[in-house]
């Protein structure tokens, strides 16, 4: 699936993923390919990008509030700011 994480000022993050986990304001979720469409609020926390399945590749990044969109093999996070880890 696609990931775009983005703030007002930037994209942050475009690419192909197959999981990204991310801060709730409920707790933190995973959000795997084939997911079923959603819209979530996020809180600041820590974001962890699922890259690669076979060798678990993964990025972080230390995100601000926002939300995240999930649609048709497309997640996209709109985020106030954040920082790589």
């Amino acid at each position: 699936m696609i990931l775009e994480i983005l703030t007002p000022e930037k994209k942050i993050y475009s690419g192909n993923v197959y999981g990204v986990q991310m801060p709730g304001i409920s707790g933190s979720f995973e959000v795997l390919e084939k997911h079923a469409p959603m819209i979530a609020a996020l809180q600041e926390g820590k974001l962890k990008i699922l890259k690669d399945r076979l060798n678990g590749e993964a990025s972080f990044f230390q995100i601000q509030s926002g939300f995240v969109e999930v649609l048709n093999e497309k997640v996209t996070v709109l985020i106030e700011g954040a920082l790589p880890l």
